[in-house]
């Protein structure tokens, strides 16, 4: 490996220099003497075959080639700080990386305010999220696969904080479906002649199963609800979807609310769990909390 050949000594004597407008003034708030400072300012320059600075009257300027590379060494003296802030925390058990596993109906206006404000106080924790369906997420609390669980259905055994209002889910087709022809509400019978498109659950141990009403004889399963709205704009089957995934659809006149006799939408509620609430660590905590203050914004 090569060797350097500056220090960060160096460069944050440079900055010192520039940033207090001269050697004499960077010397006494760096309480070092005037010589020392020119020393190494002149070895830099030296040791890069550059000139950084130049003294116009009594004050040093940086040249067109130094506002580079003062810029530069900026960003090297900030990551070396951030470096050594890192160590510190993981020495205080600051965890270095958080696995967060959401169900992939939950609403993103919930948690991106949530994740904005973790950011700010993350210490450089990494933050892994995974979308889950269904069992996947009771998977991810049973079998401790993630470190915060945000799920509709919480499994036996475990504690819960309740979070946002129900979300509705509403059963949409192309308006031109042939749904839409028969006589309205039209009846379960008649819904179970018809192509219905279904989300997969994500689990790899449990046994899956999928979202919504699963009478019709024809089904396509998809991974997610974007590729099952590119679907139904084809003018192909029906699916149960949540409100918020098909509000701008509804409005475009993309797709069309199908009315059910007897059942008009179904719903769910969320909750977050900490699969192994007594092994969290302190940036799991403070994230865990962020999810709750904003999961509870639109219901308190």
């Amino acid at each position: 490996m090569t060797k350097p050949k500056t220090t960060l000594e160096q460069w944050r004597i440079l900055q010192a220099v520039v940033d207090y407008g001269g050697y004499v003034q960077a010397a006494e708030k760096l309480h070092r003497s005037h010589s020392s400072l020119n020393h190494a300012v002149n070895k830099l320059q030296q040791q890069l075959g550059v000139e950084l600075l130049e003294v116009k009257g009594r004050k040093a300027v940086l040249t067109p080639a130094g506002q580079v590379l003062l810029r530069r060494s900026r960003q090297l003296t900030q990551d070396v700080f951030a470096l050594e802030a890192l160590a510190d925390s993981l020495n205080l058990g600051w965890e270095p990386e958080i696995l967060l596993s959401v169900e992939s109906i939950y609403p993103k206006h919930y948690l991106l305010p949530a994740l904005q404000t973790f950011y700010l106080k993350s210490r450089g924790c990494r933050l892994k999220i995974v979308e889950n369906v269904i069992t996947g997420s009771d998977e991810a609390i049973t079998q401790h696969k993630a470190d915060i669980v945000i799920c509709s259905l919480v499994p036996t055994g475990y504690m819960s904080e309740p979070l946002s209002n129900v979300i509705h889910f509403y059963p949409v087709a192309h308006p031109q479906h042939r749904l839409f022809q028969l006589p309205q509400p039209i009846t379960e019978q008649e819904l179970k002649r018809e192509l219905q498109i279904v989300i997969a659950d994500t689990a790899t141990q449990l046994q899956k199963k999928t979202i919504g009403w699963l009478e019709a004889e024809q089904r396509w399963t998809v991974d997610n609800f974007v590729t099952a709205i590119d679907i139904l704009k084809t003018g192909l089957g029906f699916c149960w979807v949540p409100e918020h995934f098909i509000q701008t659809a509804l409005t475009q006149g993309d797709l069309k609310r199908l009315q059910i006799r007897d059942c008009s939408y179904s719903q769910a509620n969320f909750y977050l769990v900490l699969p192994q609430p007594d092994k969290i660590g302190p940036a799991t905590r403070i994230l865990a909390q962020l999810l709750i203050q904003h999961g509870r914004s639109e219901s308190t």
